[in-house]
């Protein structure tokens, strides 16, 4: 066992290791044109590892020491990219850069401590089209494929939640707390493809912070935090810092995490200015015109947990642009469609009685590890003795006294 952890662990630094190589070597040639650089990434969902009942909104709930969690999530983006371009006419015209795309997010999580665990995050694009930028240059279009930037960090339950359901009795030392706290921190390294809109200029830091409470069915999460990158424009459309807020709710149909019904909502306004390109002659110009952009998108989403306990989870959900201004940001679709599968343990032992709830036959009663009625099971009462006198000869008489 301790082989293997070592394992989880090397693999992990070896990752990051690598990231960090990449950003030090890579060649800002990629991304150094200051008015059509490529280096924007489409994508703007970065889902989280570990255990959270939202698609976007950062849980708080961390995978337990020694544990290991894992998914894919999939998505489906229209038109994330689109940019008006000068042109010999008065009002230009509008490109699709990145028309259709798919996307998946291989997600792994451990947990260092059961407070502290490590998350890595491998996105990549199973297809896609659109101009690219040979709307401009005159280049190729986009690939159908493309890696993008690898991430990987850490969360810290500043509050931590009680390792019960919420299903089980609120009794003695599993009485639990209705909300919890979290800290978490990302770093996004430039690995992807950078000539396909599938990565940033630079490292790309994440702080955030996300809470999230409970009261009967009802649950709802929260996650603010920021998204600090150098500058990029491609035609005008400049991408830079971000602050990011994220909201939720939900509310459980089925009882025990069979069916939960899910609404979120997420902004990340641009914290630089966007421009405008003109054409003269044959050069482009950009000037910043005071304009600022926040790509916001909401999602209504279905959720069930009917295996190991409610450790291995599908999502799907379904949403698009939430429009806060008169038209779509860059980075932001139409419409979008998200698929998850993710297995995350949570370490739940509901009656406290030393058996996870993965493995407690009777998770609302606490009982041994090993008894006739089950793994977690008390131990059934035995039956009182009864005698069988049928068959007994009497009792021999005791001899009377005699009074002399």
């Amino acid at each position: 066992m301790r082989e293997m952890l070592g394992g989880k662990r090397a693999v992990l630094v070896a990752a990051i290791l690598a990231v960090m190589a990449h950003s030090a070597s890579a060649s800002a040639g990629d991304c150094d044109s200051r008015i059509l650089s490529t280096c924007i990434n489409a994508d703007s969902f970065w889902p989280h590892a570990g255990p959270s009942r939202f698609a976007a909104v950062g849980g708080t709930e961390t995978t337990p020491a020694g544990r290991a969690s894992f998914g894919l999530v999939t998505s489906y983006l229209s038109r994330p990219i689109v940019v008006h371009l000068p042109s010999p006419g008065p009002d230009g015209s509008d490109r699709d850069v990145v028309d259709n795309q798919v996307n998946g997010t291989f997600l792994f999580a451990y947990g260092a401590t059961n407070r502290l665990e490590l998350d890595l995050a491998l996105p990549v694009t199973f297809a896609q089209n659109g101009s690219g930028a040979s709307a401009i240059t005159g280049g190729a279009d986009l690939s159908a494929t493309a890696t993008r930037d690898l991430r990987f960090g850490a969360t810290y339950a500043i509050v931590p939640r009680t390792r019960r359901a919420v299903w089980a009795p609120r009794v003695g030392p599993r009485q639990g707390n209705d909300w919890s706290l979290a800290a978490r921190f990302e770093v996004s390294g430039p690995t992807g493809d950078r000539a396909q809109f599938a990565s940033d200029r630079g490292t790309v830091f994440v702080p955030s912070l996300a809470a999230d409470f409970r009261a009967g069915r009802f649950f709802g999460g929260a996650e603010a935090g920021l998204r600090i990158r150098p500058v990029t424009e491609f035609a005008g459309a400049r991408m830079g810092s971000q602050a990011s807020i994220a909201l939720g709710g939900g509310f459980d149909v089925l009882a025990r995490d069979l069916l939960s019904i899910t609404l979120e909502v997420r902004a990340l306004p641009v914290l630089v200015q966007q421009a405008t390109v003109s054409r003269d002659g044959g050069q482009l110009t950009s000037t910043p015109n005071g304009t600022l952009i926040a790509p916001a998108e909401w999602a209504l989403g279905v959720r069930t947990a009917p295996l190991a306990a409610g450790d291995f989870a599908i999502q799907a959900t379904g949403g698009g642009w939430l429009p806060l201004s008169g038209e779509a940001p860059v980075t932001t679709p139409r419409f979008r469609f998200s698929l998850s599968l993710v297995f995350a343990p949570r370490g739940y032992d509901s009656d406290g009685d030393g058996v996870l709830d993965a493995q407690d036959q009777c998770p609302g009663q606490p009982g041994p590890k090993s008894s006739e009625a089950g793994a977690g099971c008390p131990e059934a009462p035995k039956a009182p003795e009864i005698l069988d006198i049928t068959n007994s000869a009497p009792p021999p008489e005791t001899p009377k006294k005699t009074t002399p």
